[in-house]
């Protein structure tokens, strides 16, 4: 059994061991992997892990070995499920490694936008206390988000860890689903107008899919707050990204945070990289460590259950 992993670095770089992988039948780790090399590395494949890099269905089609391929990360966007489906070959994901990562990670995110505490840390070094008048100083205004509508969309794992984390910090929690969801206690769900309109803070937590593609436009953008802060650590296309930064830079909505981009590394000319009160960092809300160490332990899982004949997490089914 011959097992590629395409793009391994991310997920361990490292710090974490390949030796339960390795286990299973020969291993080929490479760190990365450029599209245009995809199709030679996999050449003689039965199993195929990757992360980021692109599975189409011509690389799929030019691999006769192929018999599984398992996505390390919860979207799968990146592999051509229809094709592989049309092979009989099982897509598997992993769904659960991150939920309290990235919901951290997002209240973080929030938190940052609310009180600058990187900005005012750097203005101490700085020698801005050691010369204030005043034994305190804001450089900018403190938020409290207490009573605040936190609008999630998207009402899936992460979705309710974050909801979780910011109820207990006293904001009210609307929701937005593409599925009908039953009545919960300290929830309301809402259309997804309704929720772009009240919100006092827009967290997106979707996948990707046609229908979610640039959901976040001009005239959703329109609807919002000015005061309103909108937040992404789902996927970056979910964002029409001209549009947040014309509403960052114009006040249209006062501040965004985003892990993600549509383009990624982005590109120098990505304008939301020079907007107005737009806190980027480098899609790294899923990678705490204990968050990779069961995103590898599971993608392990999944090529072991492959092997026994009972695929599991299979996302092209």
């Amino acid at each position: 059994m011959k097992i590629v992993v395409l793009d391994g670095h991310t997920l361990n770089p490292g710090d974490l061991c390949w030796d339960a992988l390795h286990a299973l039948g020969t291993c080929e780790i490479h760190d990365r992997t450029p599209p245009g090399q995809v199709a030679a590395r996999c050449a003689d494949a039965e199993v195929l892990i990757t992360n980021k890099a692109l599975v189409p269905r011509e690389v799929i089609a030019a691999l006769p070995k192929l018999r599984f391929i398992t996505v390390t990360a919860t979207g799968f966007n990146i592999v051509d499920g229809a094709a592989a489906r049309e092979r009989g070959i099982p897509v598997s994901n992993v769904p659960l490694y991150g939920t309290r990562a990235v919901a951290q990670f997002t209240i973080a995110m929030l938190l940052e936008l609310c009180h600058h505490i990187g900005a005012h840390s750097d203005s101490v070094r700085a020698g801005d206390w050691v010369k204030s008048a005043d034994w305190c100083y804001a450089r900018t205004p403190l938020l409290e988000l207490d009573g605040l509508a936190l609008g999630i969309v998207g009402w899936g794992r992460i979705g309710q860890a974050t909801a979780d984390i910011a109820r207990a910090m006293g904001m009210k929690i609307i929701a937005a689903s593409r599925t009908p969801k039953p009545p919960r206690d300290g929830v309301e769900f809402v259309d997804m107008d309704t929720l772009f309109r009240r919100a006092d803070v827009v967290s997106l937590h979707c996948p990707l899919t046609p229908e979610t593609k640039s959901l976040v436009n001009a005239q959703r953008l329109a609807l919002m707050k000015p005061t309103a802060f909108l937040l992404n650590t789902s996927r970056g296309p979910l964002l029409d990204e001209a549009a947040v930064a014309d509403a960052l830079n114009s006040g249209r909505i006062a501040a965004a945070g985003l892990d993600v981009l549509s383009c990624e590394p982005p590109k120098a000319d990505n304008p939301l990289l020079t907007a107005r009160n737009c806190l980027i960092t480098p899609h790294q809300a899923w990678a705490a460590r204990a968050a990779r160490a069961r995103l590898l332990e599971t993608s392990v899982a999944n090529v072991k259950a492959f092997l026994a004949g009972a695929p599991q997490n299979v996302v092209n089914a």
